[in-house]
């Protein structure tokens, strides 16, 4: 018996092995060339051949060849399944998908956690506020040591606002260590409020409020120095874009929290599967948005003075993310 079962796998292999073959050659060049460049006659003998070799693979398991030839057979109908069935798409395309509609329509779909996102800063931000104005010592409670720098109650008008305007390369290297300092602070915000949401929601909920307190805390020591509009405009030209990351990752979070919380008819598993792709992109959003607010801060604080022409710079641009997230996709759809 041992030495029929050596004549019968070569004997089924000879009868095979030029289709193998092809098959093999074809597959290769999917695998670096991309279907595409294959002919209409090459495509449909990939999918014939594709079907023999799977016939072959079932066959030879049922009469026991040997190990070697099921080894190689099954090697070949796993890679020509994936040249047969898997999507393929090109770098360029998966980009100009994200770009042209899959993102904007995951924020689309994301307004409830995003609403959830905003909600929570602008709440911290209001008891922030609040609270300052009746006491100015709160401030040192919600704002880090090394976010604060020279920037507190004890600080002068003059400070503040030299602070918020002056060319002076001497004030100029402190406000960048400052605003290095904020966008390092608000990116691992954002990194950690996408990362926890899937604790319940809550530890994604009270970094995007802790956020806002400290937006708040600054408002308040500004707006009680009469400096609340020019503060504004100060953040407006980069903090529209930084914030609005900040909300989209930590919707994300929220996603996949509430993909948990409330699953709805599916499986808490399912749920969190079919919700994480909505999250994912919230986060490759985020990110983009980052980079950008990193460019506008770099930028944008040295070269741009003028209070107004920072607000309409900021808020332009923001109106530039709404408009993508708004319409981009919904013509192809």
């Amino acid at each position: 018996m041992s030495e029929v079962q050596p004549i019968r796998s070569t004997r089924f292999r000879a009868e095979r092995e030029a289709d193998w073959r092809a098959l093999e050659a074809l597959v290769k060049r999917v695998e670096t060339q991309g279907s595409h460049r294959l002919s209409f006659e090459e495509s449909r003998a990939l999918a014939e051949l594709y079907r023999k070799a799977a016939t072959s693979l079932s066959v030879a398991r049922d009469i026991s060849l040997d190990q070697n030839l099921l080894i190689y057979l099954e090697s070949l109908v796993a890679r020509a399944f994936l040249s047969v069935y898997a999507p393929q798409e090109s770098l360029s395309g998966v980009i100009g998908r994200f770009f042209g509609g899959s993102a904007s329509a995951a924020v689309r779909r994301s307004g409830m956690a995003i609403l959830m996102a905003f909600l929570a800063l602008a709440l911290g931000g209001w008891l922030a506020a609040m609270l300052f104005a009746q006491d100015p010592a709160w401030f040192y409670t919600f704002v880090p040591g090394g976010l604060a720098g020279d920037r507190g109650p004890g600080a002068s008008t003059e400070t503040l606002r030299a602070g918020l305007f002056s060319t002076e390369a001497n004030l100029l290297g402190q406000l960048g260590a400052f605003a290095a300092y904020l966008f390092s602070h608000n990116t691992r915000v954002a990194l950690f409020s996408f990362a926890l949401g899937v604790f319940a929601c809550v530890p994604s909920l009270l970094l995007t409020l802790y956020n806002g307190l400290i937006l708040g805390a600054f408002w308040g020591l500004y707006a009680d120095r009469g400096l609340g509009v020019e503060l504004f405009g100060w953040l407006s030209i980069h903090g529209v874009t930084e914030l609005s990351a900040l909300a989209l990752a930590a919707a994300g979070g929220f996603r996949l929290g509430l993909a948990i919380l409330f699953p709805g008819g599916m499986t808490r598993k399912d749920s969190l599967r079919a919700a994480s792709k909505d999250a994912v992109k919230l986060a490759l959003v985020a990110s983009l948005m980052l980079l950008v607010a990193g460019l506008l801060e770099g930028f944008g604080r040295q070269l741009v003075t003028d209070t107004t022409l920072r607000i309409t710079i900021g808020w332009g641009i923001g109106a530039l993310w709404l408009a993508w997230f708004m319409l981009a996709g919904r013509r192809a759809r």
